[in-house]
């Protein structure tokens, strides 16, 4: 046998227990019986023994654990401590606030299907359903979204007031407080089927329930707190905001210039403790309509009124709106869409120490509070409310595609137009897979700290996308507002929620790989609190522990990538339909390679990757990616793997493979090391990049689907307010679709024969007439296009108005102008 046996079988033992992580121990087993039986087989035996050597000398010093330690482990940890990014107390809260889903499994390189696809379907209770089929069914009823946004600039009286009595804002205030006590799934479903209706209603309620008072109370508050105002803020006689942001402390919410002194003050006529507050915010959502001012400000004790400590940190209170000195500014006026929204000052506001959420027990802790709750909201408000969005702009849109017909023929089927309905489709489908996920980990009890950065960055990024897809194929009819208009204000709005509950360039740059490289990898998070630990023998044992794991860990990935680069992970155990399988095994591809880049970036560039925020950023969108196919996936199978699905998920699992690509690409060619790129290359990419955007056949078929009535249209049109009401122009549009398909063959037969004979009528009703008196079609078929004209004029017309009707009501004062209609 020739010389190469012996060192060919040990790069594939190595190679296959890489792949399979098996321990240590198992691969100089197998590599050592496969050199013996080489041997006997008549391997060369200088050869055999070399490999024999090599096998031993690596696996004896690392299976004796004294010598392991105190050799190999020791020197290594003196190395790591230095290489250790420094923590800021503010980081490490952050770190340590979130807990680990299934994002956790995507870091490892090796996900473990069976754990995402046993976690339970998200399902509503009898009583959160009939509430969403009832009340809620009935407030988008009531609801009017141009007389909110432009007649009024706010809801009118009776919404609010509905909302109250049927405690919209207390959904997930406990019964035994007077709320109703709803899962966090529900009140993702509650927003998302709002916002298809009015985004400014969706905000009202959403805030509320997710980061604000309640939120903070529930999980903070003393017993007297949450009896005194749970029960108010469930049944809205009190309405929250909560007051974060200011000029100056923006996404850098840590460094809040707003103050507190702690000093003797009075309240209710008493003598009291407590502090003066000083504070300036701004972009406050409610808070011109709030009676209850949440506040994060920075707390100091000059006096030692508390304690020695002078500087005790950030701090959250409650205000009521009266406390003397406390101004609720003028509202601020966000892109034309007039949810309350505006700036919070006051200076010296004396406030007791009772008002402190949780009590004194909590002061300096606001941080680490925010932390545990700004995930929570931020997985479900935004998220939802591009989902209704997103799903009712695909509904719609379809239907007006297949209405709206250009030189004889629907829109929909020209290849441009059917391109951005793919687009529109495909992420609809994806955004709303992505924000149900993050919902049901809430609903689990997770505070998923990733997965809610990921969800508000991506499916506010691709509303802004579908929404701009919407308007493009709705033409003069987006851009005209009015009445009749469904589509302009969604598109005004986008930019509203990319900008709130942190800037999503931020988000995307920082927050989603920063937290994720530490939070989600099986080992970091383990050697820096090894790291840290006070007892020198137990720090060495932990730390050597998690270090040969990681090790072990970093070589696997090593292998895998390369192995799924070199096949097209087309080979390997997969979950899933014969449809699907293919699907898995790219995800087992992509994670291995987010490892390896991760486990190299942080290695290589240690504390300075935090200001590599490109590289971060790219591998952020590869992290996300995979997040967002594996809810897809999740919700496939929790749909019983529905054929009609296939083509939405196909073309956004594309999409998304095609991202991951792009971001792997760009990380790797701008790579600060370049050497090191290129190794990653070959690793990652033998054969090139391979992914390639949606097929323009995937994507006729994912068109043809928002434009024809069938069951894969209908799921996704769940959940989003379709009723054809009269304030409801895209559900009529939606309610016209079958009606217009079943039309189509009449007005075809009709027009061929309009085109074919000498008749001279002008007037369609004309044209009918003729028709009927020609035989071309019956009475009954002239009805039939009768209501065809009918529906497609509804489906195409837009407003106009009075220049007075434009002008604002401070302008008519300030000219002294009336209006023609109020002077005559």
């Amino acid at each position: 046998m020739s010389v190469v046996v012996p060192f060919l079988l040990l790069i594939l033992a190595g190679g296959f227990a890489a792949y399979h992580r098996l321990r240590l121990a198992y691969w100089a087993a197998i590599t050592a019986s496969l050199l013996v039986v080489a041997f006997l087989l008549g391997a060369n035996g200088v050869a055999t023994g070399i490999a024999a050597v090599l096998v031993a000398a690596i696996a004896i010093p690392l299976l004796v654990p004294t010598f392991r330690k105190s050799r190999i482990t020791t020197p290594l940890l003196a190395f790591y401590t230095k290489l250790l990014p420094p923590l800021s107390d503010t980081e490490r809260t952050a770190l340590e606030a979130g807990t680990v889903g299934f994002e956790g499994e995507l870091f490892s390189g090796k996900p473990d299907w069976d754990k995402l696809l046993s976690l339970p379907k998200p399902q509503l209770t009898a009583e959160e359903q009939a509430f969403l089929d009832g009340p809620c069914e009935e407030l988008c009823r009531m609801t009017n979204d141009w007389d909110i946004t432009h007649v009024r600039a706010d809801l009118p009286p009776e919404l609010w007031e509905y909302c109250k009595k049927h405690k919209f804002f207390g959904l997930n205030i406990p019964k035994e407080y007077g709320g109703l006590g709803f899962s966090a799934l529900m009140n993702h479903k509650v927003i998302q089927k709002l916002a298809s209706i009015s985004s400014v209603l969706s905000s009202t309620v959403g805030v509320p329930n997710s980061l604000g008072p309640a939120e903070l109370l529930m999980h903070y508050g003393t017993d007297e707190q949450k009896a005194e105002y749970l029960p108010r803020l469930a049944d809205g006689r009190d309405v929250p905001c909560f007051a974060l942001t200011g000029p100056f402390a923006g996404s850098d919410a840590t460094s809040i210039p707003d103050y507190g002194i702690v000093c003797m003050g009075e309240w209710n006529g008493a003598n009291v403790l407590g502090f003066r507050l000083t504070l300036n915010k701004r972009y406050i959502t409610l808070a011109p309509v709030a009676t209850l001012i949440g506040v994060a400000f920075r707390m100091y004790d000059p006096d030692g009124l508390l304690g020695d400590k002078k500087d005790i940190g950030i701090s959250l209170a409650l205000v009521p709106r009266e406390t003397p000195g406390l101004d609720i500014g003028r509202r601020h006026f966000p892109l034309n869409s007039p949810f309350q929204n505006g700036p919070i000052h006051g200076k010296d506001v004396f406030v007791p120490l009772s008002q402190l959420i949780g009590g004194e027990d909590y002061a300096g802790r606001g941080w680490q509070m925010l932390m545990e709750c700004l995930s929570i909201g931020r997985s479900i408000t935004l998220p939802s409310t591009a989902s209704g969005g997103a799903k009712m702009g695909a509904i719609v849109t379809g239907a007006y595609a297949r209405i709206r017909k250009q030189f004889g023929l629907s829109v929909g089927r020209f290849e441009g137009v059917e391109e951005a309905l793919a687009r529109i489709a495909g992420k609809a489908y994806a955004i709303s897979a992505l924000s149900q996920a993050t919902a049901a980990a809430v609903a689990r009890g997770e505070n998923p700290a990733v997965p809610s950065t990921i969800a508000k960055y991506h499916c506010t990024e691709m509303g802004r996308e579908v929404s701009r897809d919407v308007m493009d194929v709705h033409g003069g009819k987006g851009i005209i507002l009015g009445p009749r208009n469904y589509a302009g204000r969604g598109w005004q709005a986008t930019p509203i929620m990319i900008t709130v509950e942190g800037a999503n360039i931020m988000t995307r740059s920082l927050m989603i790989f920063g937290q994720g490289a530490i939070l989600c990898h099986p080992w970091v998070m383990k050697e820096m609190k090894a790291a840290q630990l006070a007892d020198a023998n137990e720090r060495i044992d932990t730390f050597d522990d998690a270090l040969f794991g990681h090790i072990g860990y970093a070589i696997s990935n090593a292998v895998r990538s390369w192995w799924f680069g070199l096949t097209s992970a087309r080979i390997g155990k997969a979950p899933g339909d014969e449809y699907t399988k293919r699907f898995y095994r790219k995800l087992d591809r992509y994670s291995a390679a987010l490892a390896v880049m991760a486990d190299t970036s942080m290695l290589l560039l240690g504390g300075k990757l935090k200001f590599k925020e490109s590289l971060s950023g790219r591998l952020g969108d590869v992290l996300s990616q995979l997040y967002i196919c594996s809810s897809m996936l999740k919700r496939y199978e929790d749909e019983g793997r529905p054929v009609g699905d296939q083509p939405l998920l196909a073309w956004a699992f594309h999409d998304s493979i095609n991202k991951i690509e792009t971001a792997l690409s760009g990380a790797l060619r701008n790579f600060p090391i370049r050497p090191v790129g290129w190794v990653l290359w070959a690793l990652i990419f033998p054969w090139g990049r391979r992914a390639q955007p949606p097929s323009d056949r995937l994507g006729h078929r994912a068109a043809s689907l928002l434009m024809t009535p069938c069951d894969a249209r209908q799921r996704l049109a769940e959940g989003v307010f379709t009723a054809p009401t009269a304030n409801n122009p895209a559900g009529r549009i939606d309610s016209y679709l079958p009606k217009v398909i079943l039309a189509e063959p009449v007005e075809r037969k009709f027009l061929k024969a309009l085109k074919n004979s000498d008749i001279e009528a002008l007037e369609f009703d004309a044209q009918l007439d003729e028709g009927v008196r020609e035989g071309w079609i019956t009475a009954d078929e002239r009805k039939q296009l009768e209501e065809l004209r009918a529906m497609t004029l509804d489906a195409i017309s837009v407003d106009d108005f009075e220049s007075w009707e434009l002008r604002a009501a401070s302008f008519e004062q300030a000219a002294g102008v009336g209006h023609p209609r109020a002077a005559a």
